[in-house]
């Protein structure tokens, strides 16, 4: 499985900032689906190595249908380079806006805690090249920054 969307209602519990979701839990529904997506494709552990490029457009409310969206890029011997997606809206049928979108890394790791192999991800659609150099340019430009 190279993509997962994880789709809930954003919990009326979810202690609001001025009637939003706080940012850092939309941040961990990200590494949720990053996780899912990237477990699925190693099939096994995996850890979050990197996330970047966090860009906030809309706010999620209390109560709003989200979803998240995690797509493999591309792949390393040992990693896979991800893009997600938050997307959200009303319950009662109303269009669905970007919230946020980012890159993250996972790394696939064996049963002491060390990288393992993954299989090999060849992006083939001209979208899902035009997305692995995408976000090989923002991990690149980050690391780069380090």
């Amino acid at each position: 499985m190279h993509s997962i969307t994880l789709r809930f209602q954003a919990s009326q519990s979810t202690l609001p900032q001025a009637g939003r979701v706080p940012g850092g839990t939309v941040l961990r529904w990200v590494d949720e689906a990053g996780f899912a997506c990237a477990s699925a494709w190693a099939r096994g552990a995996c850890v979050m190595e990197f996330v970047g490029g966090a860009h906030f457009v809309h706010p999620i409310r209390p109560g709003d249908l989200v979803e998240v969206h995690a797509r493999l890029a591309s792949t390393t011997d040992t990693a896979m380079h991800l893009a997600v997606e938050v997307r959200s809206g009303g319950v009662h049928g109303e269009p669905q806006r970007e919230v946020l979108h980012c890159v993250a890394v996972y790394t696939a790791v064996d049963a002491q805690e060390q990288p393992r192999a993954v299989d090999t991800w060849r992006p083939e659609t001209p979208g899902d090249i035009a997305l692995a150099q995408r976000v090989k340019a923002h991990i690149d430009a980050a690391r780069a920054a380090q």
